[in-house]
């Protein structure tokens, strides 16, 4: 019987040659692994079409929850993918047949200790919704807060775990020993999938980043957050508030006219760019089917459970990367992508600038139907294939500003983004100029440090100076090295000179008559010369060798550098 272990290698490698990467398998050595079935059929590589694509997105979901949350990932790699496999990835469908009631109440009984009649008032046999890794039902607490129930599957955890176990395994082989791991870096992009996947797995996070985004939409009174109720919340279960509505693909053109739309778009962009560019908190998964219009004209903002930190660094590119495409500046644009990417083999500077300068101008020639997470998707995929790697924050920020772009386009067609994004981002870029409490303190106890520090290094400066002991060292150049160079230049020269000198002499002691001689020449003269041919051979050989070891030494150099 094989090992459930060894089976998702062979399905792993399976996928690998199916789809076109046979060189990650044999680069890996990974044929061991490749079992070939009756029926299996040939391979079918990629060919860059829609169908395929589908195809691949729909083998991730028949391998199961793990999968299907990479292919949601990598359906964000706009510089890894070609855009269909990222189209087809993004609709992913995380919905599988329901667990058994009879499961769902051995979870909640057993997380929350008591049975759910104790808890509950009511509490729904037949679920709202079921995914890959929870279920979700609806419930009354004993109060009559009404809520909303989301539950785990049973043995999700260790599924996930010896799938990473897998891919772990399979990213680091494919690191060490292939061409496309040393350039895509697959140990990195799997360190971000498992931190991702950890956070939807533990539900006391999504508890928090309710509480959180709550906390940052409070000022915005068309934006609603349900909030858990942390009693009932533990790491396989979180139980939060029920909000009625309709999501907003499901509401029609006659529909949106009773609805005060252009509030709630304004509010809703704004607080995304706040939360991003100036809070450094990410909804990466605000696509129009997590949004709901309520009863009383508010939009509910639902699935948490997804999100991602901007670092300050990255936020600050960004704003200033928005203000370059608002004002058109294509070489600018260029220049901050450069500063955020990581260059990669075969980048070439120029015919990115010119390829960025491009799209600027043209998406700022759309004037008010510019759509900032188009661009910023279509950035992200130009980096890629220039070979410049951009953040992964970058590439997630474009996928939620394109899924926000599509949001706000359905619920009012007349919103221009640009428009806003002008009127908020200088205001963003404005407060972050603004000391904060924490910095103000900060800089006070290094003020402190520094008076307290002063006179004693003061002191001791002129102390210095008046003994003639006081030394002043610049690294501009490495001295060292130069010296060993110009010492290496001396003695080539050195040794040549004495080559030279030798031929000379033995060309000169040609004429002076000897008792000895070889071969009808003065025997002297005859061995100068070849002492010297042997001199200058050996010399040639030193040249070569010693050039050739600091080529192969500077070209490691580079390589690790990179």
């Amino acid at each position: 019987m094989r090992n459930p272990v060894d089976s998702r290698y062979v399905d792993l490698v399976r996928l690998l040659r199916r789809y076109g990467r046979s060189d990650l398998v044999s680069g890996a050595r990974l044929d061991e692994f490749s079992v070939d079935e009756p029926g299996s059929g040939p391979e079918d590589p990629i060919t860059g079409d829609a169908e395929t694509a589908e195809r691949l997105a729909a083998d991730l979901e028949r391998m199961g929850p793990t999968f299907i949350k990479l292919g949601q990932l990598l359906s964000t790699r706009f510089d890894l993918l070609p855009a269909v496999y990222t189209t087809a990835l993004a609709r992913l469908q995380d919905t599988v047949d329901p667990i058994p009631f009879a499961a769902v109440r051995e979870v909640v009984e057993g997380e929350l200790g008591a049975s759910i009649g104790e808890r509950f008032s009511d509490f729904s046999v037949d679920p709202l919704a079921s995914a890959s890794i929870g279920q979700v039902h609806a419930g009354t607490l004993r109060n009559g807060r009404e809520v909303v129930v989301k539950v785990q599957r049973p043995g999700v955890r260790e599924t996930v775990r010896d799938d990473m176990e897998v891919l772990t395994r399979l990213a680091s082989i494919a690191d060490r020993r292939t061409e496309a791991g040393r350039q895509f870096g697959f140990g990195q992009l799997l360190a971000q999938f498992r931190r991702s996947v950890a956070g939807e797995l533990d539900y006391r996070r999504e508890a928090k980043n309710l509480v959180t985004f709550g906390e940052l939409t409070a000022e915005y009174d068309r934006l609603v957050v349900p909030q858990p109720v942390m009693e009932y919340t533990t790491s396989r279960l979180v139980t939060m508030d029920r909000i009625e509505g309709r999501k907003i693909t499901d509401i029609g053109r006659l529909g949106l006219m009773d609805i005060d739309a252009r509030p709630i778009v304004e509010q809703l962009f704004r607080a995304y760019l706040r939360m991003i560019l100036d809070h450094g908190v990410l909804h990466a998964d605000p696509h129009p089917g997590n949004l709901l219009i309520t009863e009383d004209g508010q939009l509910a903002l639902l699935d948490f459970g997804m999100t991602a930190s901007v670092p300050p660094r990255v936020q600050d590119q960004v704003v200033k990367l928005l203000l370059s495409i608002s004002d058109g500046d294509g070489e600018e644009t260029a220049a901050i992508l450069a500063a955020m990417g990581h260059p990669i083999e075969g980048y070439d500077a120029a015919a990115f600038r010119d390829d960025v300068s491009h799209l600027v101008s043209e998406a700022v020639g759309s004037g008010a139907d510019l759509e900032v997470g188009t661009v910023l998707v279509d950035l992200s995929r130009l980096s890629g294939v220039h070979g410049l790697r951009p953040p992964a924050e970058m590439s997630m920020i474009g996928k939620a500003m394109l899924n926000l772009d599509q949001a706000t386009s359905h619920l009012d067609p007349t919103f221009a983004p640009a428009q806003c994004i002008r009127d908020n981002v200088s205001e963003i870029f404005a407060s972050s100029l603004r000391a904060t409490p924490g910095g103000l303190l900060s800089a006070a106890i290094e003020a402190k440090d520094f008076t307290a520090q002063l006179p004693k290094r003061a002191n001791r400066i002129l102390d210095a100076m008046a003994a003639g002991e006081f030394r002043l060292r610049v690294d501009a150049i490495d001295e060292e090295r130069l010296h060993l160079v110009l010492q290496r230049i001396a003695n080539r020269l050195t040794l040549g000179l004495i080559i030279a000198a030798t031929l000379i002499g033995a060309a000169l002691m040609m004429r002076v008559p000897s008792s000895w001689t070889l071969l009808g020449y003065p025997g002297i003269a005859i061995l100068f010369f070849l002492l010297a041919a042997a001199a200058g051979v050996a010399l040639a050989i030193w040249i070569l060798a010693t050039d050739r070891k600091v080529a192969q030494a500077n070209h490691h150099q580079r390589s690790t550098t990179q």
